[in-house]
């Protein structure tokens, strides 16, 4: 067994970090210590904002200018204070020392540059290898992080693969140079359980391999409890605990941490009484299909996004769908709201089939089927205040302005924000308080069935269980029928009524979910539930 040495990869000495003068606080990071040992991965978790991602940012010298400031303290990388280096200096000790994986690759990855050349890029500005050298190695990386299809797959740009493929992406460019630190910002918040549970894999094996210590940011205590060696609780810019993996989650001393934990959602489903309410959706034989056109899709090439899907939902029933990207969840759903055209099958809404109506006759059913997508700062007109977006569609359908504001207000308070701020523009607001609005705009249109696509993946936990308290409460209020689209199964567990299992556009299981969760049948389902992260610790 090789020596690992045991001086700290990373020491940060009573780190502050400033917030410009219009900030709501003072400092984002207040007087922080840690360290981080070779072959430790150490977790830190807190709510938005509580200074986590600000933390990775200076320790990678990526604090914008001007903006956030580090006021004092250190931070050693084996030995060498960054914030005394160059930005020259950073740069070499980006890639070869330190490497980051960052939350959302769309964003972190070039759009015009294809993905092995990504790659590829940080052999050319580190290493002599020659260009088929450099090729080889990318090709060996993109193997290792289990990408299918490599010899094409290279030659891809961002947009031609999934969101876990381009997650693969930035984790094989990231680790490519094996560096001394690794710093995972959220890396697999947005992925499916299978291929999270294979990434958490990946990122283990690398730091047992290479004694990499490793800094992971997350809000998911599965994750936590699946990796992590110590963990780190932040609020508000501080360190409230530290300990071992267990100290933290089996016996946390503040009552912040305490908070944090009670939130996680348990993989045991609580009981629920059967539905019995009319049918308010149903399809028949859905199916979606796409023709390949040339690119990435092969001309000719046929994929069923949706096939032959089957499904009934009743009012005041919860209806989740679980399945792993690319399993048809998504497809069903804007087929189902019409924001795309089945291919055959019918949907039947209050009984009438609406899967063929040309949109003059659609228009009017339209109101009836609401959506809330998974990022609420996409939904929402940037440029609009949040009552306007909410007013638009009652008015749109003959409400006149006092009534639709009137119930804009009702609304606002419903979902737990204040009417006035009906004023204010989306970037003026939390996540989690977006996604309220978001409900709030699709309740204004009094619908009676709702799609949460995603609804609450990017939450913070204790923000999830608000929102997702908010969901079950507007169903039983206003008696809605509830398609619940999620690839996280621990909220499945406590939010419905039944399961439906998705992979590769057909339904592969389906029941009561206290029943499915007791005793799943179908293969796919049993090793979704084994991928679950921390699904030991959640089983609680």
């Amino acid at each position: 067994m090789p020596h690992i040495n045991t001086h700290p990869v990373l020491d940060i000495s009573h780190l502050s970090v400033a917030l410009p003068s219009s900030g709501d606080r003072r400092h984002a990071v207040i007087d922080l210590s840690l360290t981080i040992k070779p072959g430790e991965i150490v977790c830190v978790v807190g709510e938005s904002g509580s200074g986590k991602s600000v933390t990775a940012q200076a320790i990678m010298g990526l604090l914008p200018k001007g903006q956030l400031i580090a006021e004092r303290g250190t931070i050693t990388l084996q030995g060498e204070d960054v914030l005394q280096a160059t930005p020259d200096r950073l740069r070499e000790l980006r890639g070869t020392r330190m490497a980051m994986i960052f939350q959302e690759p769309m964003t972190a990855l070039n759009p015009v540059l294809t993905v092995g050349d990504q790659i590829a890029e940080m052999l050319a500005i580190h290493t002599d290898l020659s260009e088929s050298e450099q090729r080889n190695r990318v090709l060996e990386m993109m193997k290792a992080v289990h990408l299918p299809d490599t010899e094409r797959m290279i030659d891809c740009y961002p947009h031609q693969l999934s969101g876990g493929q381009r997650q693969r992406i930035m984790i094989a460019q990231a680790l490519i140079l094996d560096p001394a630190l690794l710093i995972a910002d959220e890396p697999t918040t947005a992925l499916d359980v299978t291929t999270q549970a294979q990434i958490l894999k990946l990122i283990k094996e690398m730091q047992e391999r290479r004694g990499t210590g490793v800094l992971f940011i997350t809000h998911d205590f599965g994750v936590v409890a699946d990796i992590a060696d110590r963990v780190v609780v932040m609020q508000h810019g501080n360190l409230v605990e530290s300990g071992t993996r267990d100290e933290i989650l089996l016996a946390p001393k503040m009552p912040y941490t305490q908070m944090l934990i009670a939130s996680v959602p348990s993989l045991v489903p609580p009981h629920r009484e059967p539905v019995n309410g009319p049918v308010a959706l149903q399809t028949i034989n859905l199916s979606k299909t796409y023709q390949g056109t040339g690119g990435f899709l092969d001309k000719g090439r046929i994929v069923k996004a949706a096939d032959q899907v089957n499904l009934s939902l009743r009012r005041g029933e919860t209806l989740g769908v679980v399945g792993e990207s690319g399993s048809g969840k998504s497809t069903v759903a804007r087929c189902i709201a019409r924001l795309i055209d089945p291919s055959e099958g019918h949907i039947l809404l209050d009984g009438l089939d609406i899967a063929n109506l040309p949109e003059k006759s659609l228009r009017p059913h339209r109101r009836h089927v609401q959506v809330i997508f998974q990022d609420p700062f996409r939904s929402l007109n940037p440029r609009r205040t949040v009552g306007q977006s909410i007013i638009e569609g009652p008015m749109n359908f003959g409400l006149s302005e006092h009534d639709a504001l009137n119930r804009a207000r009702d609304l606002m308070e419903l979902v737990g924000l204040s009417p006035d701020a009906l004023s204010r523009f989306p970037h003026q607001f939390s996540g989690g308080q977006r996604q309220r609005i978001s409900i709030a705009r699709a309740l204004a249109m009094q619908p009676h069935v709702l799609i949460a696509d995603e609804a609450v993946s990017a939450l913070d936990v204790s923000v999830q269980a608000q929102v997702l308290a908010l969901l079950d409460d507007v169903r039983k209020r206003f008696d809605l029928a509830l398609l619940f689209i999620t690839h996280d199964l621990r909220v499945a567990a406590q939010i419905c009524d039944r399961i439906m299992v998705m992979q590769k556009g057909k339904v592969v299981e389906e029941g009561a979910t206290r029943a499915l969760f007791a005793n799943p049948q179908h293969a796919y389902t049993k090793a979704l539930f084994e991928a679950a992260p921390g699904h030991d610790f959640t089983k609680r």
